[in-house]
């Protein structure tokens, strides 16, 4: 008999606890909250995901709701929750104070220009003021109207396009400017009421047998690391882990239980599906999880590759070798029971969650198809018995910002294909197990200790920040500990406010790794949660808790943060590069110092490319200021390939510079014309056709696509940048060092 290719998708919607535990008694309390991101996300990305899914009824998913979120939902839902945003845009304009007014100016355009602001002409209007003209600029032109209109725009931008046909919206779309007070209190209505039907629409789909719906613990804890920080080193031995260990396995059950409550009460049955908090598992918490009743866990492919000592490749196309060890549920053996667990493509997750958005939708949602018919293919000649499930499990908010219409037209597209192709079927997870119960076992002690992070917990535990807000937390927690008077039910302030600074959110911003221009503000966060252990135990509050916990200065040089997707135009837009990395090329460093003309270098890739943009002094123009000709150089380290040496007169023999090379990619800056060649025999250098893009104006931007390299995934190489002038050697950066790149 053979099978479909079953197909679980899984978007998981999470957002911190942004409220600041001072002004209420419990998570449901009114209170203040520091930043609009359930607000906004609220109204652009929880319930036009699954509306869209309705109208194709033969496609079933599987959405998990975080706990945290739930309840604030229903906090903006009652109207007793107020961010700054909100209540700056609810301020009579003629009443903004000076400190309303530069936050504003300041905060008002977080959003990505391109597709939440750029398609609204007095938005990019008043986006473009304020990157052209500056915010000082802004602050002494700008007149009442200006304010009014940002105020509106900033809230209207986030509503979801599939709302757009609502009479109100469209009226509000097409008007424009000239925005009213009265206005903005209509707008803040409509985000409640489209806030007011995600849960009942989960439920509806849910009970219809379209939807799954899962839960996740309480606060989105990282529970192994509850468990035992020391956790962190079964994926690095020699990570320098807090002064104090963390061992409160504890208050794993009751993550667990308040999460099972909370989703009987809103969803009127039990859940199956619980997705740990970034993926994360280890031995330690599964007794936990199958005693409260859960039936299955989902996590991400490395950490099955850990587990099975298996390291999974994949082929030129991207496709995974050995499918049928990822594709397939296993059955984790425990002294307690068994508990299901499913392994997601990283891959295939991350190209819908950081790369297709850069693509014309009906091109990115046939790639995904593409993909799957390859994949079905494949189990359709392995003649398995066994029915494959490929499980793609991804944030389901984050990503649509960078889609054009929110994904809605990636989506219809995909939703339409999977719709009309017999060979794939998608699936709950629930729905898959039911009809096909994992037949592969894994011992529970065998299971790999870590998260869909490469397999470890370093995002979480191991920089000096975050085993400091660790330290912290082990404190609040020994207080805690040290009060058995105050429980949940006579002290809930206490535990409410432990379980907010267990989350895993403010762990992932501290230290290397993440950054945002919120920073200080997730600091500032996790710290009032801990105070709020302490006030609720009358404690005085340690010295140490009123300093951030990290300076959140801006960083130089750094490594590329997340994927990006820049625009190539020559302009260096400020947002595209956000997530590059950066080496600093002029300034006090190094021979070049500050009279280099090329100032700094930025870097990132996706998986369609590798991008590369320099930054010039200002004015610079080439075959003036600097030589006519970059040159750039791919090194394959430890893999056998024909190199040769770079075909310039005058290279000093010196390394990087002595090394041999595959591929040159050679860029006239006065003509912006590239030559693409790839070595031969006999240290010759043969022509290759490029899809290179390069453009100057204010800077250069390049991006190389993967297809010229013809390199494949997971494969590392290292680039060096070398200047010419007529064929003959005039400098390289970066100095003494190749820049890394890993092909994603």
């Amino acid at each position: 008999m053979s099978h479909p290719l079953y197909i679980a998708f899984i978007w998981h919607q999470h957002q911190p606890l942004y409220k600041s535990p001072g002004s209420g008694v419990s998570l449901s309390s009114s209170q203040q909250y520091r930043l609009p991101w359930v607000r906004l996300h609220g109204t652009k990305d929880y319930l036009d995901l699954v509306l869209l899914l309705e109208r194709y009824p033969k496609l079933h998913q599987t959405v998990n709701l975080v706990p945290s979120l739930i309840l604030q939902l229903e906090d903006y839902i009652a109207g007793t929750a107020f961010d700054p945003y909100l209540t700056a845009s609810l301020t009579p304009d003629e009443q903004l104070t000076q400190q309303q007014r530069e936050f504003i100016i300041q905060h008002f355009f977080d959003a990505n220009h391109h597709t939440l602001i750029d398609p609204h002409p007095r938005y990019a209007e008043l986006y473009q003021q304020r990157q052209d003209k500056g915010q000082a600029w802004c602050l002494a032109n700008w007149e009442l109207p200006d304010y009014g209109d940002l105020l509106a725009w900033h809230n209207l931008a986030w509503i979801d396009p599939l709302f757009w046909d609502d009479p109100e919206i469209a009226a509000w779309l097409k008007q424009g400017r000239n925005f009213t007070l009265s206005d903005r209190q209509r707008i803040y209505s409509k985000q409640r009421e489209i806030l007011s039907r995600i849960i009942p629409q989960h439920r509806k789909m849910q009970e219809a047998g379209q939807l799954e719906v899962t839960t996740t613990p309480y606060t989105h804890p990282i529970l192994p690391l509850l468990a035992d920080t020391n956790s962190g080193r079964v994926a690095v031995p020699n990570m320098t882990l807090p002064k104090q260990r963390f061992q409160w396995a504890e208050d794993i059950p009751r993550h667990l239980r308040k999460a099972w409550d909370l989703y009987k009460d809103r969803f009127g049955q039990i859940p199956r599906g619980l997705w740990p908090s970034e993926q994360s598992v280890s031995p330690a918490i599964l007794l936990d999880i199958i005693n409260q009743g859960y039936k299955w866990i989902c996590s991400d492919e490395a950490v099955l590759g850990w587990t099975l000592k298996h390291l999974f490749h994949r082929d030129g196309a991207g496709n995974v070798e050995q499918p049928e060890l990822l594709y397939r549920p296993y059955r984790l053996q425990t002294a307690e029971g068994d508990l299901s667990i499913v392994f997601r493509d990283h891959r295939l997750s991350d190209l819908i969650g950081f790369t297709y958005g850069a693509m014309p939708a009906k091109k990115a949602a046939a790639d995904l198809v593409g993909h799957l018919q390859a994949i079905a293919k494949k189990q359709r000649d392995s003649h398995s018995e066994q029915p494959w499930l490929v499980t793609i499990a991804l944030d389901g908010e984050n990503c649509w910002e960078f889609y054009s219409q929110d994904g809605k037209p990636f989506l219809e597209a995909l939703y339409q294909s999977l719709s009309d192709e017999p060979h794939l079927k998608l699936v709950t997870v629930s729905e898959f197990l039911e009809e096909f119960p994992a037949t592969a076992t894994i011992p529970g002690g065998q299971l790999h200790s870590g998260s869909w992070v490469d397999g470890s917990f370093t995002t979480w535990i191991g920089d000096p920040a975050k085993n400091r807000a660790w330290d912290y937390l082990t404190e609040a927690r020994i207080m805690l500990a040290s009060h058995p008077e105050a429980t949940e039910e006579n002290n809930p302030e206490a535990w409410e406010a432990l379980y907010a600074a267990e989350g895993s959110d403010w762990f992932w911003w501290f230290g290397a790794g993440h950054s945002s221009n919120q920073d200080a503000i997730f600091d500032r966060l996790f710290r009032e949660h801990l105070f709020g252990i302490y006030k609720a135990l009358n404690e005085p509050i340690p010295p140490y808790l009123k300093q951030p916990v990290e300076i959140h200065a801006a960083q130089a040089n750094h490594t590329p943060q997340g994927f990006i997707h820049p625009v190539i135009d020559g302009k260096g837009d400020e947002q595209d590069w956000d997530k590059a990395g950066r080496i600093e090329i002029g300034g006090a460093r190094g021979t070049m110092h500050n009279s280099s003309v090329i100032q700094r270098l930025w870097y990132g890739v996706d998986h369609l490319n590798f991008y590369l943009r320099l930054d010039f002094k200002s004015g610079a123009a080439p075959g003036r200021d600097l030589p006519t000709e970059l040159n750039l150089l791919w090194f394959y380290p430890e893999k056998t390939m024909v190199n040769s040496p770079i075909p310039l007169a005058d290279v000093p023999d010196a390394a990087p510079l002595n090394y041999h090379f595959h591929h040159l990619l050679e860029v006239n800056l006065l003509t912006q014309s590239i030559q693409f060649r790839e070595a031969g025999d006999n240290h010759q250098w043969h022509p290759r056709f490029s899809r290179a893009q390069v453009a100057i104006n204010s800077c250069l931007e390049l991006a190389v696509p993967w297809a010229d390299l013809q390199v494949p995934p997971d494969y590392p190489l290292r680039l060096i940048l070398v200047l010419a002038d007529e064929g003959r050697f005039s400098n390289y950066l970066p100095e003494n060092a190749l820049i890394p790149i890993e092909v994603p």
